[in-house]
Order: structure tokens, then C-alpha cells, then sequence
């Protein structure tokens, strides 16, 4: 298996993500997602880390499952939130063992149910230093081209943002629909001497509601002529055409840019993503 700095030297890179399934339905539904996306030979694949850690075990079966049954370049997702120190050095073993090379590192959403947070770090950024002391591997932390939804100031947030990014390997970021806003944050970033290699992270738009809703969460916009496209589709297929087609030709302006490849938010479907592989340059096999 290869470290994700070693794959961006090698050329654009094309990633997908997907959540640990809760049931067996969702389960079966992942190994059939992951078995179609798989033929796109994607350089790696990511999963997530459920708040407070609610799907620690999954994720890390998870991760086992694609590097060991798809040979595919799987890297786990961490969040310190709701961790003692001792929580997360435990995790980091585990890994370790497993020879896992490459991470993301992320702060993570206090669980809903959870009246307090009984953590260790504070920020992502403490996690990352934290990981560096115990392990030698690439660490990646989420980025936020439109500024992170808790933010003070938009100058606050660049500043923090690049000094985070200046101490990882690499960064995806948050899914958004205009190209320009990855690239005034890359210039931001340079700007401040950050040359952190950034994957965009598409997401194509198959659900108003859905999208809304992440959107509002995270300070993404959804553009109107996005939101306006999709409320006169008369069917959900009418709906995956026009989100694969918005997700297309963004990521295409993203690539053109010069970005170092696109990672792809899947929902653990595959149809979609699929066709936006393939419309990018990277059929299936």
C-alpha cells in the first residue's frame, strides 16, 4: 500500500468516501458500492469516524475490508471529540498494528446525546501533533474553503485554517459548488506560505433536501440554479442526471485549476459517483 503524499506525486488522484454501515442491510449495500467503485481503481478510499466515536469498531473493519478484499489504499477517519488521551492513543495502536499508513485527522461533532465533552484536545490541530508523536504516517485534516461554520471571522478562520494545514501531509475539504471558492482558498493559503497539497471534495447534488441541510450545518451554499435544476426534475433519475452533471463539470474546472485530484462523496452509493468517475477520465476497468 502506498502513502497518500507518495500517490499525489504521482499524478491526480481520484478518492471516495463512505460512512461505516449501522445493520446488515446497509453493510451489504456498502460491499456492493465499494465492489462497483473498486473497478475505477481509485488511488485510495476513506471512511468515517461516527461522532464521539459511535462507529469506532466499523470503521476500522471497514478500512480492513477495503485494503484487504479490494486492494485499494484505505485511510480511516479520527475524531478527538468525546477522547481522553488514552482513547485515542489506543486507536492510534490499533492502527499501527493493522499497518495502517495515512489518516484524517479531525475534531469531530459532540454526539447528540452527550450533555458535556470529556476530551483531551480541543482542536484538530492538537490531534495531529498528537498522532505525529506516535506514529510516522500522512496525516490529512479537513479544510473549509468557505470558512468553517464556527468561525469568528473570516480572517480568524483563514488563520487558522493555514496554520492546521501547515502542519499536515495533505487536506480534503468540505463538498462545495464553486469552483472559485477553492481557488481564492488556495491563493489564501499560498498567500500565507501554505503549499499544503488540497483535494477538493465533490458531492453530487441528487437530493434539495439533503444538500440543504448539510449545506446550513457546514456554511456551504447551494447555489439556486443547483436548487432550481433539481425542484423541476420530475424523478429521482431526472435528479442523479442533474446532480452527476453539476458534480461533472465542477470538478472538471477543479482539475483544470491544477488541483491534486477529487474526492468524491459517495452517501454509500455508487451510481452516481460512478458516472462522475467516468465522465472525469477514470472509467471503470
Amino acid at each position: 500500500m502506498a502513502r497518500i503524499t507518495q500517490l499525489l506525486d504521482a499524478g491526480q488522484t481520484l478518492s471516495f468516501e463512505f460512512s461505516a454501515p449501522r445493520d446488515e442491510a446497509g453493510a451489504e449495500r456498502l460491499r456492493q458500492t465499494l465492489a462497483r467503485l473498486s473497478l475505477h481503481q481509485p488511488q485510495f478510499m476513506s471512511v468515517t469516524y461516527g461522532a464521539g466515536g459511535t462507529t469506532r469498531g466499523p470503521t476500522r473493519d471497514w478500512v480492513h475490508t477495503i485494503r484487504e478484499d479490494f486492494d485499494i489504499e484505505a485511510m480511516p477517519h479520527l475524531t478527538c471529540v468525546a477522547h481522553t488521551r488514552d482513547d485515542v492513543a489506543g486507536i492510534i495502536d490499533d492502527y499501527r498494528s493493522d499497518g495502517i499508513e495515512n489518516i484524517l485527522a479531525l475534531r469531530g461533532d459532540l454526539p447528540q446525546t452527550a450533555e458535556s465533552a470529556n476530551q483531551a484536545f480541543d482542536t484538530a490541530a492538537e490531534l495531529v501533533s498528537f498522532i505525529q508523536e506516535r506514529a510516522d504516517w500522512d496525516i490529512g485534516v479537513a479544510a473549509h474553503p468557505e470558512g468553517h461554520p464556527m468561525a469568528r471571522s473570516r480572517e480568524a478562520d483563514l488563520t487558522h485554517q493555514a496554520a492546521k494545514l501547515a502542519n499536515a501531509d495533505f487536506a480534503l475539504t468540505q463538498f462545495f459548488y464553486r469552483a472559485e471558492y477553492y481557488e481564492q482558498f488556495v491563493g489564501q493559503l499560498l498567500a500565507r506560505g501554505v503549499d499544503t497539497p488540497v483535494i477538493p471534495g465533490v458531492m453530487p447534488p441528487t437530493n434539495v433536501a439533503g444538500i440543504e441541510r448539510m449545506s446550513a450545518l457546514n456554511n456551504t451554499e447551494f447555489p439556486s440554479e443547483i436548487r432550481e435544476r433539481l425542484e423541476s426534475a420530475n424523478s429521482a433519475a431526472e435528479r442523479r442526471e442533474i446532480g452527476v452533471d453539476v458534480a461533472v463539470n465542477l470538478g472538471r474546472e477543479l482539475l483544470e485549476l491544477g488541483a491534486p485530484g477529487l474526492h468524491v462523496y459517495t452517501m454509500n452509493f455508487s451510481r452516481a459517483a460512478s458516472e462522475v468517475a467516468s465522465a472525469l477520465g477514470w472509467p471503470a476497468t
